[in-house]
């Protein structure tokens, strides 16, 4: 170590310009917020695998899982790497969009400021799930069963608290005048949240498409309704909020990589060509829109991805201000 010093300082002091290093040296991580079997791991998981062939013989990337609150705690961890580029994360609208709004005490970390926005990934809508006996074969028919039923009897559950599903499952009963009726139950990860509602250990929430996508198909889940303004194309037989019961409902969750703040900006461009070569592959397209995800297809430089973190934070700031719904962390 001492002689490389060396070397560096008698380059500097004679002007004499030295070779870049190559990146990535090493392997990538790219940390997840959540335990396995969630939307967020099955999106990272899809994109990792072809990430690291657009960064040349040294690409490789691995998830690393780091579950617990919501992304809140991974997110703070992220912070404080190294901004060199090998640690990475994908990140949803809980811990990004939603948290530092609506948890009370925000976060300690500030979603625009405090790291590098490097590409997003996708977005996706929200579906309203349901224990297959429940009688909610359509929209009206679950709203009627939860205004008559005993709040006691219908537990949602969530991916996490100040999770996505956890503030779509509160604004969903705050939309029909039944906010804070019914019990809470929270798990680590979109998948372990479906599979409560398949087992009736709770009765309903508002999941992440992707968590739940495998098991609607199955019908171990039933899926009642999405959140956004259009049907999804790979579930076209499940109706909208919008066109059914609560006109103007629209609320989805998104994917993106970022990094530490003061991340180089080579290596940004490095890493955001690379995501974006992933991305117009037609058989990660195909398999995102399966899991639920829509890929993005609009402008994603690194400053596209920064104007749209600005963008959905001050969004979210303003349907927490208008709804009320605060989140205790």
């Amino acid at each position: 170590m001492f002689m490389r010093r060396g070397v560096l300082g008698l380059a500097l002091a004679a002007g004499v310009a030295l070779p870049a290093l190559a990146f990535p040296d090493r392997t990538i991580t790219l940390a997840v917020g959540f335990a396995p079997g969630g939307s967020t791991d099955i999106t990272s998981r899809l994109l990792a695998d072809r990430m690291g062939p657009a960064l040349g013989p040294n690409g490789r990337v691995v998830v690393e899982n780091r579950p617990g609150a919501s992304g809140i705690i991974a997110s703070d961890w992220l912070r404080r790497q190294a901004p060199d580029g090998h640690t990475l994360m994908l990140v949803e609208a809980s811990s990004h969009a939603l948290a530092p709004a609506a948890m009370v005490g925000g976060t300690r970390y500030d979603p625009v400021a405090d790291f590098t926005h490097i590409a997003v990934v996708g977005t996706g809508p929200m579906i309203v799930v349901a224990q297959p006996n429940l009688p909610a074969g359509s929209p009206a028919a679950m709203l009627a069963r939860m205004r008559e039923g005993s709040p006691d009897a219908l537990p949602f559950a969530s991916s996490g608290v100040a999770s996505m599903p956890h503030l779509s499952g509160e604004l969903f009963a705050n939309v029909m005048g039944l906010g804070g009726r019914f019990p809470h139950v929270a798990y680590r990860s979109g998948g372990q949240m479906v599979e409560s509602i398949a087992k009736a250990e709770t009765q309903w929430g508002v999941a992440v498409l992707a968590s739940a996508a495998g098991q609607v198909r199955d019908g171990r889940v039933r899926g009642v309704a999405v959140t956004g303004l259009q049907r999804f194309p790979s579930f076209p037989d499940i109706p909208t909020l919008n066109e059914t019961a609560m006109p103007g409902f629209d609320l989805e969750n998104w994917f993106a990589v970022i990094g530490p703040k003061d991340m180089p900006a080579p290596v940004v461009a490095q890493l955001n060509a690379a995501i974006q070569q992933a991305l117009g592959q037609a058989q990660l397209r195909e398999r995102l829109l399966v899991a639920g995800v829509a890929p993005w297809s609009r402008p994603n430089a690194a400053a596209d991805a920064s104007a749209f973190f600005r963008a959905e934070v001050a969004k979210f700031r303003d349907v927490v201000a208008r709804t009320g719904v605060k989140l205790e962390p």
